[in-house]
């Protein structure tokens, strides 16, 4: 069964493998890895998927690495996205397939691209925001947060009041044509958005705009 595990460890030479062998030891193969981001107080943190053998717990291989000086993690859960990580540059070559609709092509990508459980894209109207596109799995809107707009840069988003009924579900958007308009993705239980994440949400939605314009 593939698993996507989140790990902060100390951003130094033989710290991945360190890693890697606590992973293996624990019962896990791992299949990608990719690397989330690169702290200034030396930390990096990665996303791992893996596969585990047959019995083992992901309990068991959070326990491994844990174990390691300066190494924690995050965040794991199933993760049934293709079995692989799909990377940014992916979801530009998919954008670029279909210039006219490559806005709302990102959207459908965000849950996938940054593990996520839906992907929403909205615009702010006298009469609050309304949906233009959203995955099968995102909520419904209602009046929304004013509070949300005008967004220049991507940012995490306080949940609106029609929203409260979602436990922890974190919300992070970015601008999308205009100041106006946003993509947004939810997660459910974590992990945190992070800084670095924020800034490919950004550089993505900038792209998919360029894309259409250019298209």
């Amino acid at each position: 069964m593939p698993f996507l595990l989140r790990v902060e460890l100390p951003d130094v030479p033989g710290s991945l493998g360190r890693v890697a062998t606590a992973i293996g030891e624990a019962g896990g193969d791992i299949e990608a890895i990719e690397i989330v981001e690169h702290s200034p107080d030396g930390t990096a943190v990665d996303d791992v998927l893996l596969e585990t053998a047959h019995g083992v717990m992901p309990d068991s291989i959070v326990s491994a690495c844990n174990q390691l000086d300066g190494v924690q993690v995050l965040w794991i859960s199933r993760y049934a996205a293709g079995g692989n990580l799909f990377l940014d540059l992916e979801a530009v070559e998919t954008l670029t397939q279909t210039p006219a609709t490559a806005c709302d092509e990102l959207v459908d990508l965000l849950p996938i691209t940054f593990r996520a459980d839906w992907g929403m894209r909205v615009r702010s109207t006298d009469g609050g925001p309304k949906v233009l596109h959203r995955t099968s799995a995102a909520p419904d809107l209602l009046v929304g947060d004013a509070s949300w707009f005008p967004r220049p840069h991507a940012a995490r988003l306080a949940l609106p009041e029609e929203w409260k009924h979602l436990e922890s579900v974190l919300v992070a958007g970015a601008p999308l044509n205009d100041v106006d308009e946003m993509v947004l993705f939810g997660r459910r239980g974590g992990p945190d958005v992070l800084d670095s994440e924020l800034a490919r949400l950004e550089h993505l939605a900038a792209l998919a705009v360029s894309i259409t314009n250019a298209g």
